[in-house]
């Protein structure tokens, strides 16, 4: 008679945890304390919200800006005197404007003139010096059109009001000056301007949103304006701005096209948002700084639970648990715990994103990206984190663990 090996009891093989049950049992710890857990999450979700929000004001910022460049247009030109030969200031001829607005290139073309000596104040008791930064312009009926100038109150210079004392200030200088209605007058030069309107600000031209800016004959005939524009605005074709760009010095002044500096205002935005982009770099360091912190924070706390449930490891040791299932449940622990940091802290950040952006008018962009890259690295964190606690939780000898009860 042949015998057979009767076949192994169930208890003999260690039952297979699945992902519902390892979820589970890594909850159940987290469940167990649970203001250790807020704490603990508390630091992971502070670094994540510090980085969603860097990254998503400073995408809201460029795309504000991206919207002001398509409204206002990347094609608009400028051209100013520069230096001779000797470090002398050059001028620009009295035909420059007239010159380069029959550019094949360019579309239109305007240009006001710096009246040197002469101020503005709001009476004429204010002493001469306290002029509060505010410029004074001589400009061109066509100056809105190619600058792309809107009215905040008031009205542009027309044909009659630019022969006569008239001005119409920037938003800088109407508030320096403390008048928002058109229809009051100002002290400039030696005689009493007329307010007819007050501009919006224009972030392609900010030298006019602190200038007072008069008709082109009411500054010669009333301030002794000698007819030389200082700045020359030129709208070229959007197909030809590089073209129309590398000619307009040759244009504007045939004798000396080296003294004549030619500039694109969209550029100092751009050069503008590069300098914002460093500084988010910065901050992306230290939300970093943060999110480390806030790692070595949960790797605390899985070291101090696995000290605190020695018996709770022996007794499912003693049960037949393997060491893979008490290393997959302290590692499933850590995990849970960052995610629900970096979840808190992605929510965060948007939250503080879209406060800032509707602060500021901005459209609210937090890039898809760095959200679940947000969660991505809690993730991540929280498997580096919860490593060590893991290996050594699993290491404990069931008669070790059970001891120290």
């Amino acid at each position: 008679m042949t015998l057979t090996a009767p076949p192994p009891r169930g208890g003999d093989v260690p039952a297979r945890l699945g992902p519902a049950d390892v979820v589970r049992v890594g909850a159940a710890g987290l469940r167990a304390r649970p203001m250790r857990v807020f704490l603990s999450a508390l630091g992971i979700a502070i670094g994540i919200a510090a980085m969603i929000a860097v990254v998503g004001i400073s995408t809201s910022s460029r795309a504000q800006l991206q919207a002001t460049l398509d409204k206002l247009g990347t094609n608009l030109l400028t051209v100013a005197p520069g230096k001779d030969l000797f470090g002398a200031d050059s001028e620009l001829p009295e035909e420059a404007t007239g010159m380069v607005g029959r550019m094949r290139d360019v579309e239109s073309a305007s240009a006001t003139g710096r009246l040197e000596d002469t101020d503005v104040f709001r009476n004429d008791h204010i002493p001469q010096g306290q002029t509060g930064g505010i410029s004074v312009l001589a400009a061109r009926l066509d100056l809105p059109r190619t600058v792309g100038l809107t009215m905040a109150a008031g009205t542009w210079l027309n044909a009659g009001t630019a022969r006569y004392p008239a001005v119409v200030l920037g938003s800088d200088a109407a508030a320096a000056l403390g008048i928002s209605t058109p229809n009051l007058q100002v002290w400039l030069g030696s005689q009493w301007f007329t307010v007819v309107g007050i501009l919006d600000p224009d972030p392609l031209a900010p030298e006019l949103d602190s200038a007072a800016l008069v008709g082109w004959d009411a500054a010669a005939a009333h301030l002794g304006f000698d007819g030389h524009p200082t700045t020359l605005y030129a709208r070229a074709r959007k197909d030809a701005v590089e073209r129309a760009r590398n000619l307009l010095a040759a244009t504007a002044d045939p004798e000396s096209p080296t003294e004549v500096e030619v500039a694109r205002p969209s550029d100092a935005l751009a050069a503008e948002n590069a300098t914002d982009k460093t500084f988010t770099a910065l901050l992306l360091g230290l939300g970093g700084v943060a999110l480390l912190v806030g790692g070595v924070g949960v790797a605390n706390t899985m070291v101090i639970s696995v000290l605190e449930r020695r018996a709770e490891i022996g007794l499912r040791r003693s049960l037949g648990a393997t060491r893979g299932q008490i290393r997959l449940q302290f590692l499933t622990e850590s995990q849970l715990l960052a995610g629900l940091g970096g979840v808190g802290g992605v929510a965060l950040g948007i939250a503080v994103t879209a406060v800032f952006a509707a602060t500021q008018g901005w459209p609210t962009v937090v890039p898809v990206w760095a959200m679940a890259g947000g969660v991505l690295a809690t993730l991540l964190i929280g498997a580096v984190a919860g490593l060590y606690p893991a290996i050594r939780a699993a290491r404990l000898a069931p008669t070790e663990a059970l001891a120290s009860v």
